[in-house]
C-alpha cells in the first residue's frame, strides 16, 4: 500500500531518509551540466546577441532574430486582452496583498550624533537595475512575476528587465506578460536558460547588464547563477520545491494528502514529507493518496516525486518531530497540530511556516503576501525568503570629529601594532597630532 509514498518508522530510519533526500539534491553532483553551462556563459560573454540567438534556436527550438529578442510594447499591451477578466482580477488581489506585506519590510536610513561630535549612520539605497528570470517554454508562472517584481518595486528599484523562455511559437505566455505589465515591467526578453543569466550578467548590444538576478529556474539556470555569483548579485540558488507537514495526528488525512500532492506536482524532483507522531495517521494519509492519485492529471509526476523524495516519517514524540524538521530546514513547513502556536517558537529553520489547517501552501504560492521565492535544500538554516532587503544596499555613514580622533588614537595604535600595519596608525596620528609639513614655508 505504501509503495508510492513510503513510510519510515523511528528516528534512525527517518534520518536515513532525510540524508537520502539531501544527497540526491545537491548542486555539485551536476558536473557534466556545469561544464555545458560554462561553455554557454563563455559564448555569451564573447559573442553577445549572436550567441543568444543561436542558443534559442538550438536549445529552445525557436528561430529569432536579434530584433525579436525583446518583446514589443504592442505585444505586452495585447496580452491583457488574451487572458480572462477573472485572471486579471486575481492578479490585482495578489498584487495588493504582496505590496502591502512588503511595504512593512522597508528598512530605514538613520544617523546617530555622538557627544564627541562624530556622526555614524546607515544609508539605504535601492539597486539601480534588476534582472528577473521567469521559467517559461511549456511552463506558465505569472505568480513568479508578482513574487519577484513587486518586492523590488517596493524597494525602489528603477529598472527591471525580465527574461522568459519563449514557446515553440516564439511567443511569451500572455499570463506572464499581463502580470509583468500590471507590475510596471516593460523590458521583457524571450530568452531562457543559462544564456539568459549570462546576458543579464555581462550584457550584450541588446540587453544592458544588471546589478542582481532573481527568480527560479531549472538546473542549468541555477548552475549559471552559481558560476556567475560575484560578477553579478544572485539572490539564491533555488532547488526543487519542498514541503514538510508536521502533525500530531490531528490533521485531516485527505487535506494532508492534497497538500503533499500539491507540492509534488511541481515535478519529479519535488520533495513532500509528512512528519507525524501517529502511525495511524500515516496509514490514513497513504490511503487518501492512493484514492486521490487515481484521478490526478499530474499523477505520473506525483508518483515519481513521492517514490524519490517523499515519505511519511513516524517518530515517537513532538520533540523528535521538531528536531527532525529543524534538521531538514524545509522550504515550506505546515504545522497541523492541535496547538500549533505553542510549538511555533521551537521551529528554528524553515523558509515559510504555515500555521493551522486552512493555511495551505498553495495560498502562499499565489495570494497571501510573502514572496514564494524561498530557501531550499536546507539553506533555510542560513537564508531567508526573498524580500525588500534583497533589492537594497546599506552604506555606512562615518564622520569623525577632531575630538574623537584624539580620543581613539591610542586604541588604534594598540590594534595596528598587533596586526603590524603601522601606516594605518600613521594615517590617524597625522590628523591627531598635526605638524608643519617639511618644505612648507607658510
Amino acid at each position: 500500500m505504501s509503495l508510492c509514498f513510503p513510510i519510515f518508522r523511528g528516528i534512525v530510519a527517518c534520518r536515513q531518509r532525510v540524508q537520502e533526500v539531501k544527497s540526491a539534491r545537491v548542486f555539485y553532483t551536476y558536473r557534466e551540466e556545469e561544464e555545458a553551462v560554462r561553455a554557454i556563459i563563455e559564448a555569451v560573454r564573447a559573442e553577445g546577441d549572436a550567441a543568444l540567438v543561436r542558443y534559442t534556436r538550438e536549445l529552445d527550438g525557436v528561430e529569432l532574430t536579434v530584433e525579436q529578442l525583446r518583446v514589443s510594447p504592442e505585444e505586452i499591451a495585447a496580452a491583457r486582452h488574451k487572458v480572462s477578466p477573472a485572471f486579471l482580477a486575481a492578479l490585482e488581489v495578489a498584487r495588493t496583498r504582496i505590496t502591502d506585506f512588503h511595504r512593512k519590510q522597508l528598512p530605514v536610513s538613520w544617523l546617530d550624533f555622538s557627544a564627541d561630535g562624530s556622526t555614524l549612520g546607515q544609508r539605504i539605497t535601492p539597486l539601480d537595475r534588476l534582472g528577473v528570470y521567469v521559467p517559461g517554454g511549456n511552463a506558465n508562472y505569472p505568480s513568479t512575476v508578482l513574487m519577484t517584481v513587486i518586492p523590488a518595486k517596493v524597494a525602489g528599484v528603477a529598472q527591471i528587465a525580465l527574461a522568459c523562455p519563449p514557446r515553440k511559437s516564439g511567443e511569451i505566455s500572455p499570463h506572464v506578460l499581463a502580470a509583468a505589465e500590471m507590475c510596471g515591467v516593460q523590458e521583457i526578453y524571450r530568452l531562457g536558460g543559462a544564456q539568459a543569466i549570462a546576458a543579464f550578467a555581462f550584457g550584450t548590444d541588446t540587453i544592458a547588464p544588471v546589478d542582481k538576478i532573481v527568480g527560479p529556474g531549472n538546473i542549468y539556470v541555477t548552475l549559471a547563477k552559481k558560476l556567475l555569483w560575484g560578477i553579478v548579485g544572485i539572490e539564491s540558488l533555488a532547488g526543487p520545491s519542498e514541503v514538510v507537514i508536521l502533525s500530531d495526528g490531528s490533521g485531516h488525512p485527505a487535506w494532508i494528502a492534497a497538500d503533499l500532492m500539491a507540492q509534488a506536482e511541481h515535478g519529479c524532483d519535488a520533495c513532500s514529507l509528512l512528519v507525524t507522531t501517529s502511525s495511524q495517521q500515516a496509514e490514513q494519509v497513504v490511503n487518501a493518496l492512493m484514492v486521490a492519485l487515481r484521478n490526478s492529471p499530474r499523477g505520473e509526476y506525483i508518483r515519481t516525486a513521492f517514490s524519490r523524495f517523499g515519505g511519511a516519517l513516524i517518530v515517537e514524540s513532538l520533540e523528535e518531530a521538531v528536531a527532525l524538521v529543524n534538521e531538514i530546514a524545509p522550504e515550506h513547513l505546515q504545522l497541523l497540530l492541535e496547538s500549533p502556536w505553542e510549538h511555533l517558537g521551537r521551529v528554528r529553520h524553515a523558509g515559510a511556516i504555515f500555521v493551522g489547517e486552512y493555511s495551505t501552501v498553495p495560498l502562499g504560492d499565489y495570494l497571501l503576501g510573502p514572496s514564494h521565492v524561498l530557501p531550499t535544500a536546507t539553506t533555510a538554516r542560513f537564508a531567508s525568503p526573498l524580500g525588500v532587503d534583497d533589492f537594497v544596499k546599506r552604506s555606512s555613514i562615518i564622520s569623525v570629529s577632531p575630538r574623537a580622533a584624539v580620543d581613539l588614537l591610542s586604541h588604534l595604535k594598540a590594534l595596528t601594532e598587533a596586526e603590524d600595519l603601522p601606516e594605518h596608525y600613521n594615517a590617524l596620528q597625522l590628523r591627531a597630532n598635526p605638524v608643519t609639513p617639511i618644505g612648507d614655508d607658510g
